[in-house]
């Protein structure tokens, strides 16, 4: 059985998260303070984490931080009331895997839970995938391009290894979208294409191909 910790100061919410969660299966604590929050997610063995941005003690930006020198594969998705551009960027660029705002749907956050779940079942002694000169280190999460390390954001990683598991095989938007950004629809913003820009950037503008009218592959 999955085990989630639920760190979040409002009771209301963290009760009603946390009765959601034991209902669909998952065992579940909850932290009322980023301080607890860090120290449970670093002593306990949790499949993943959901972690409020307004923590009193510590923030959430500040024990993602955190978190994330130690143990960079952990998913966390963040709860906030933020819902501004710059907090949305510095939680995902951070770390976090996935960024909800308040108020929210609970079944919509367990479907996005139950995307990040998928997302660390891989088989048995898979730690890396490649193809070609091109390396993606699934424990440090690092990218390597002809031997060259090179360091991701969480989406740039989470978008990367979309693209490894699925090599020369043209992936759509939706597609791309669904699974790295967790929507069911598109939101009428054209993230997946400044994603992929940031990508080619770092590992080289031809690795990954435009399909017009179909998505991208890489190639």
């Amino acid at each position: 059985m999955a085990a989630i910790l639920v760190a979040e100061d409002e009771v209301r919410i963290s009760g009603f998260v946390g009765k959601g969660l034991r209902a669909a299966g998952y065992t579940c604590t909850v932290v009322d303070n980023g301080r607890d929050a860090l120290s449970h997610a670093l002593s306990q063995n949790y499949d993943l984490v959901l972690l409020d941005v307004g923590l009193p003690v510590m923030d959430g930006f500040e024990v993602l931080r955190r978190l994330r020198v130690v143990d960079p594969a952990l998913p966390v998705i963040m709860l906030t009331a933020r819902t501004s551009l710059s907090d949305t960027v510095a939680g995902l660029d951070g770390g976090a895997n996935d960024y909800i705002p308040k108020p929210f749907r609970f079944d919509e956050l367990l479907a996005r839970i139950r995307i990040r779940m998928r997302g660390v079942q891989t088989t048995a002694g898979e730690l890396a995938l490649s193809h070609g000169d091109l390396g993606l280190d699934l424990r440090t999460r690092r990218l390597t391009v002809a031997g060259r390390s090179v360091d991701l954001s969480a989406r740039e990683f989470a978008l990367a290894e979309e693209f490894f598991r699925h090599p020369d095989q043209v992936l759509s938007r939706e597609q791309l979208l669904s699974r790295v950004w967790g929507y069911d629809f598109d939101p009428g913003s054209n993230v997946v294409d400044v994603y992929v820009r940031y990508l080619r950037a770092k590992i080289g503008s031809d690795r990954i191909e435009t399909v017009r009218g179909m998505g991208y592959r890489l190639v």
